[in-house]
Parts: structure tokens; sequence; C-alpha cells
């Protein structure tokens, strides 16, 4: 079967592409892109490899078509914590939310920090779930923070990064050999930056909501110390590091430093960290506890400001679902998390373009190309013979976010209820339409 993907604005940042054409899909690869005014037959060099086969045709007259958006932070919680997540319902979640790739945190039961678990997880994937599945393999047993893990073993698993992520490296010494361990096939590491003796049993910012709230709160300095821990340690091995879920303006600004001094590191931000701050957990739900926590409004911006001069390339959902019971208690004692893949394009949307932080082609970038660039993935972009993965928005549609529809187990989102736009309307998956309309 073909598809074709008629009359939309194409924007691929990844070959320069932005202009009104059709995507023809045949395959399940990307055959042609044919320019508004410019015949099918045109398109293929009058060759048409598969003449008989039936073509499927979806319109997308005023609405953005764009590689396949790719989310390299999310929490599926298969084995182990299906009750809040599985690999199904979270690449559901996913389809839903406009993305045909996701990278999964290796903080299940057990550990993702042997080859068995990795090959479940793909197994998995390819058996019940509807979008791509890359799995990240824990830097130490356990993700304890005491011995490293196999992680040759895990890579040829088909471990694509390393992260404890959930849990900090508290250890420098083991942190500086797994930098220099994945000097061996040049392998991504991704921390999580807390300093726990910083951050002990602390619940939001450390701030002004956090004392008039009565919380515990969690100092900035706990991330950045870890964030400049970590910078020196990948400055001294040359290896390659990627900054989880950037919170405060010091993070930036570290980041921003060690790129000038050609250190080999990355950044992603999170949509409720762009649009949210503590001010938010006044409400006291339990949605609005996430880990790093919301943050002052002067973080906020300069989390935006990083966005658009480059220091950040990636937005990622952090996608961490819970379940009701779980988050139905006293903020103490909720965990932290929100369910992140369906509101993550219209939150976005809504304050990065609606707004005019940055350009279409510098979000889509963040979204798609980006992330495929620092995971080393062969997606994020639309060239001729490529797989067909790809994302159709609707920049004028607007509705209202309601939690009670999610796909995702996780309904733990202190969106519910917002107003948002730009949703996505299409998502495609190696030429198979997996979402359509909010329908999975």
């Amino acid at each position: 079967m073909k598809v074709l993907v008629k009359g939309g604005r194409v924007i691929d940042p990844a070959n320069g592409l932005d202009l009104v054409a059709d995507v023809l899909i045949d395959q399940g690869k990307i055959a042609a892109i044919i320019p508004d005014g410019q015949s099918q037959a045109d398109a293929a060099g009058g060759a048409d490899k598969n003449p008989s086969a039936e073509v499927t045709v979806i319109e997308a007259t005023g609405k953005l078509i764009v590689p396949g958006l790719i989310d390299m932070h999310v929490h599926l919680r298969e084995p182990g914590f299906e009750r809040k997540e599985t690999i199904a319902s979270g690449t559901r979640a996913a389809a839903r939310g406009g993305f045909t790739s996701v990278v999964c945190m290796p903080n299940t039961q057990p550990v993702a920090d042997n080859r068995a678990v990795i090959e479940f997880i793909i197994n998995q994937a390819r058996s019940t779930g509807v979008v791509n599945v890359y799995p990240i393999g824990a830097i130490t047993k356990g993700s304890r923070g005491e011995e490293l893990s196999e992680m040759a073993d895990l890579a040829a698993g088909g471990a694509i990064a390393f992260s404890d992520d959930g849990r900090p490296v508290m250890n420098a010494q083991i942190m500086r050999l797994a930098l220099e361990y994945a000097k061996i096939g040049d392998w991504l590491i991704i921390p999580h930056c807390e300093d726990l003796n910083l951050s002990a049993e602390g619940q939001m910012n450390e701030g002004y909501w956090a004392m008039l709230l009565g919380l515990k709160g969690i100092p900035a300095v706990a991330e950045e110390a870890m964030i400049a821990r970590d910078l020196m340690l990948a400055e001294m091995t040359g290896s390659r590091l990627h900054i989880a879920h950037v919170s405060t303006a010091g993070s930036v600004q570290l980041i921003r430093e060690a790129k000038k001094r050609g250190i080999r590191v990355s950044a992603e931000v999170t949509p409720h960290h762009l649009v949210l701050t503590d001010e938010a957990v006044a409400s006291f739900s339990t949605s609005t506890k996430v880990n790093p926590p919301l943050r002052s409004e002067k973080d906020r911006l300069a989390l935006l400001e990083g966005l658009a001069d480059g220091t950040i390339e990636v937005i990622a959902t952090d996608h961490a679902p819970h379940t009701l019971e779980e988050k139905d208690c006293e903020y103490n004692y909720a965990p932290f998390g929100i369910s992140g893949l369906e509101t993550a394009v219209p939150l976005v949307w809504s304050e990065l373009i609606e707004k005019k932080v940055i350009s279409l082609e510098k979000l889509i970038a963040c979204l798609t190309v980006n992330p495929a660039r620092i995971l080393g993935l062969a997606k994020g972009s639309l060239g001729i013979g490529e797989e067909a993965d790809l994302t159709i928005i609707d920049p004028e549609m607007e509705q209202i976010v309601r939690v009670d529809d999610f796909v995702s187990q996780g309904k733990n989102s202190p969106f519910d209820g917002w107003q948002l736009k730009g949703w996505p309307v299409a998502t495609i998956v190696k030429g198979r339409v997996v979402m359509k309309n909010g329908q999975v």
C-alpha cells in the first residue's frame, strides 16, 4: 500500500525543507516529496516502482508535515511496574502525542542493568508497541551507583545510551569510570544530576513558595553542583554527556560555558519546566510534584533563553506515569512525576510558537533531528528512501486537555482543563497510520 499525505507544509530541518508539498510513502519508506504544482509522475522521474498498489490519501492542507517526533526521555515502567504503565499503553500515549520514537529509561524492576531486560523491552515493544522503542541501559548495577554495569553487553543487546535516571551517581569515581568506559563505543552517558545530600527529603523548589507553603525545598545548587562535577569529568575524559531535564538558570549557564570550552555536552528541557513555575504547587495538587522540581520564573525564563540560543537542543517529556492511588495522597508522600506524552506538542506550541520564543524550524529540530543526532539514530528526517515516520500537526486546532481521555495509564497531569493550541492529528510509523484525529 501507498500513502499520500497531501497539501501540507513540509518542515524538515535535517534537510532544510520548508515548502507546501505532498509526501508519498511506498512500502514503508519515503518515496517522494512532491512540491505543490508538480505531478507525482514528475517527482518520481516517471518511474513508479509499485504502480498497482492501492493509495491511501491523507488530506493535510493547512497542516504541518514533519519528521516523526522523538522523545528521548520516557518511563514505560515495564517490566515490573505495569500498574503504572506498560509498553503497550505507553507507546499508544506516544502515538497520540505525535511521537513515532521513544527512548525508555532503565528504572524498571528488575533494573535494565543486564542484557536480558534490554532484550525483553525490545521484544515486548515489537509485539505490543505501536511506535519505535529504544531502551537505555543502567550505568550501574541496580542503579545503586556502586558498581558499573556490563555496558558493552548492554550495548550489544540493544541499549543506545546509559543512565541511572531517577537516581544520581553520587560517587564521582564511579561516574569517571563510566565516562571512560563509554569511550569504547562512544556511548552517551545521561546522568540524573542531583546531589542527594542537598536535596534530601525535599518536596519542591527551595524559595518563596516553599517557605509560604511549609514544604521542604530542593535548592537549585543540588542540580547545579552535580552538573558542574559531571561537566568537569566529561572534559577530563573527552566523553559524551547529555544533561537530562535541566531546570535552573545556573544549570543553563554551566552548560553554555562548557560548550564554549569544547566539552561534548548536550541538554534537554521538559515542557512542564517551560510552562510552569513553583507557584503552581500552591494548589497542593500532587500532579505538580516532579524531580527536578518546578522552579522560579527566573529559572523558567533562563530555560527559554537556553532553547533560543541553542544551549539546550532537545525537548523531552520525562513522561513519568503513576497510579491514581499513588498520587492521591498528601504532597509529602506522593511520588515525583508527570504523565507528559499526550500534552507535549500543544504545550510547547502554545508557549514557544504562539509567543514567538523560537522559530518553528527550531522547535521541530528540538523534537526530531537533534535527539536523533545525539542518540545516533537514523531518524528525524524525511530523506528519500528513509523509513516513513511522520507527524502531522494542526497549528490551528484548539482543544481542552482532559486527562480522563489519556490512553496512558498515568493520569497525573497538572494540565487537566487547560485549553491548548497546535495538536498532532496523525502519527505515521514506518508507513503505517497509528494515530488519526486522536484515535490510536
